[in-house]
């Protein structure tokens, strides 16, 4: 399946610029002309590329869904800026120059993430390796040895009580609002579905937002074949979270197939056996036995092969 993707999109510690301590104007200037030097050279980097696809293929109704999952995949995105640094509003009110401004947003934060989070603002830090998933000053020995259940949950995140001690606080909890908006917005577009894979999908997934119970509908996202909208929602990837590489962050993906191209590439699930018995691995690892389930997605030029988790996700 051929995907045009329409809308991808889906905290804060701003260390003081103006606290120097014993640093001089004069240091404090070059370090200013070197941020800027940095962010320069590495915007240029980025091009800005609008997306479009053909929407006279949708029905009336598909119409009025793409809006509202681009509401709930921007609510996503804010969720993201969240987990990531904070307060976007303080960072970017901070931030003057209009290039600085345009990185920060590039990055969710000040750190640049192609270049293994190098800060690029004069003053702040290194980024911390827990995000904003933990408190600044926890250890992981502290968690280790501390009473928390979900150590390394993946819908949770890490905060001190008034005693101080480390305590687990559900996603639903802590973003109740955003996500019972988001929520919602999956509902009205469930309401419009005339897919019913579509329709499946949207309704637990509004559901899982707001209780962080995905496996029902993780699996029925892997059970829609026939719809024309596919939307990727909620916490996913855990890659923000470097101390444990467990707790998700939230992202969003609306997407439109080009089934045209889908019917191309279907020839080539039937030559995934032969492939697998191919693969220069021990048999071991060829058991499976790869068929009509899996699928073939075009994502931003590249092809990837999505082969289906649908018995693994039943199983855990």
């Amino acid at each position: 399946m051929k995907y045009l993707c329409i809308v991808l999109c889906i905290n804060f510690f701003l260390a003081s610029c103006s606290d120097h301590g014993g640093t001089t104007s004069a240091e404090v200037s070059a370090k200013n002309d070197s941020s800027q030097s940095y962010i320069e050279k590495n915007l240029s980097g980025y091009v800005k590329v609008r997306l479009t696809t053909d929407l006279s293929k949708l029905t009336d109704k598909e119409k009025q869904i793409i809006p509202l999952l681009i509401q709930a995949a921007q609510i996503m995105d804010e969720l993201y800026w969240q987990q990531c640094f904070g307060n976007k509003d303080s960072l970017l009110n901070a931030v003057t120059d209009e290039k600085t401004k345009q990185f920060v947003l590039l990055n969710y934060g000040p750190w640049d993430k192609l270049n293994n989070d190098t800060p690029f603002i004069a003053g702040i830090g290194p980024k911390s390796l827990g995000a904003q998933f933990y408190p600044k000053d926890m250890t992981k020995d502290e968690l280790e040895k501390s009473g928390v259940a979900d150590k390394q949950g993946l819908y949770s995140l890490i905060r001190r009580d008034s005693s101080g001690n480390l305590v687990s606080i559900p996603y639903h909890v802590i973003y109740k609002e955003p996500l019972q908006k988001a929520s919602t917005l999956l509902k009205q577009a469930a309401e419009l579905a005339e897919d019913a894979g579509l329709k499946k999908y949207l309704q637990l997934r509004a559901e899982a937002l707001v209780t962080d119970k995905y496996k029902a509908s993780d699996i029925a996202w892997l059970d829609m074949k026939s719809n024309n909208i596919d939307v990727i929602i909620g916490p996913i990837e855990t890659y923000e979270d470097a101390l444990y590489n467990s707790r998700a962050a939230y992202e969003a993906y609306v997407l439109i197939k080009d089934k045209e191209w889908s019917q191309r590439l279907a020839k080539y699930v039937a030559m995934l056996p032969e492939l697998q018995q191919g693969l220069p691995v021990e048999a071991n690892y060829k058991k499976e036995n790869p068929g009509n389930n899996q699928d073939f997605f075009l994502l931003d030029n590249s092809m990837e092969l999505f082969l289906s988790f649908k018995e693994y996700l039943k199983s855990y």
